[in-house]
């Protein structure tokens, strides 16, 4: 088969398209025919630094859609033909070929309403959101939340989720993304570049008391400077790293801290967890039925592209998703 593939780490343009043994699934385990793959800043980190027990070459690719063409011992519950998508295991091979192995707990059902470019570009970053969301901040309906870097994959996925749940969203992210992030449904924007992000999210709220809930995608300390933006009893849900606490004064704001590692399900070998990432993906992709959210697909591109695109992506200034066919 055709696949991407890293025979050393390095930066995601050491890539290359080659031919490779098509893999065989085993118990509790199906084989999938890739349609669809999805690209995220994951994978340009990872390429960058290998990962315990990977063999190379290695093949990239979290997030996949595509039909189950082989199913292994133990599986009953799945057929050849069905449509799947779902989050792959960062310590196997991935979807950057035309063929790859899933764990038959993580998939979820690919709706008929989307198709194998939208489910691909749903995984990583929708599951990403939708887990600070619902599992992590558990949000309530009519209060106010931060969503750090509005633009990007999780963040645009994040306020879609946010608006399905009653929430005031105020997003930040570069001023030419302005429109973009309010016709996902942020009611308020800041740019990131030009103002400090805190103060200015407190302005619009009742009285200057700060946010409820804050999502913080960009790295440990803008985390710690998006909790300044916080009310008493606030809460924040860190994607790229756990904020520096040690400034903080003790019993002054009663705030929570959540840490979100959605690949880590796998790495844990919790089968609770890993059996969430299909969950999650199911009821994902009922609000994208009900059309709650849609998928932000930005860019489709071709299998041999992903090395640049890849580029693009580690530079921080690509809106929504870039989404790669394979043949």
């Amino acid at each position: 088969m055709k696949a991407l593939v890293l025979d050393r780490p390095g930066k995601p343009d050491v890539l290359y398209l080659t031919e490779v043994d098509k893999p065989t699934p085993g118990p509790r385990e199906v084989r999938v025919r890739v349609q669809a793959v999805g690209l995220n800043p994951v994978d340009y980190k990872l390429a960058a630094t290998g990962y315990p027990g990977w063999k190379f070459p290695f093949i990239l690719g979290l997030d996949i859609a595509g039909v189950i063409d082989a199913v292994g011992p133990e599986v009953d519950d799945w057929s050849e033909g069905d449509p799947v998508y779902y989050l792959g295991d960062m310590k196997r091979p991935g979807g950057y070929g035309q063929y790859t192995i899933a764990h038959t707990d993580a998939l979820a059902w690919m709706p008929e309403n989307m198709n194998p470019v939208e489910a691909a570009a749903l995984p990583c970053a929708g599951f990403t959101a939708y887990q600070a969301l619902y599992r992590k901040l558990r949000v309530q309906k009519d209060r106010t939340i931060l969503i750090h870097s509005g633009s990007g994959g999780v963040g645009s996925y994040a306020i879609q989720l946010a608006k399905a749940a009653g929430l005031t969203v105020i997003a930040s992210c570069s001023a030419h993304n302005f429109e973009f992030v309010k016709r996902l449904g942020a009611e308020h924007t800041i740019d990131y570049k030009n103002s400090d992000v805190a103060s200015v999210a407190k302005t619009f709220t009742e009285g200057d008391r700060g946010v409820d809930y804050v999502l913080d995608s960009v790295s440990s300390e803008s985390a710690r400077k998006c909790m300044d933006a916080l009310a008493f009893g606030g809460e924040i849900a860190c994607v790229a790293g756990m904020p520096d606490l040690s400034d903080v004064p003790q019993f002054t704001k009663a705030f929570s801290v959540h840490e979100i590692a959605l690949g880590a399900a796998y790495a844990s070998g919790d089968a609770v967890a890993i059996a969430d990432l299909g969950r999650m993906g199911r009821e994902l992709a009922a609000l994208v039925a009900k059309a709650k959210i849609r998928p932000t697909v930005q860019e489709v591109i071709a299998l041999e592209e992903i090395p640049e695109a890849l580029v693009r992506l580690s530079n921080r200034h690509v809106r929504g998703k870039i989404v790669a066919r394979v043949p």
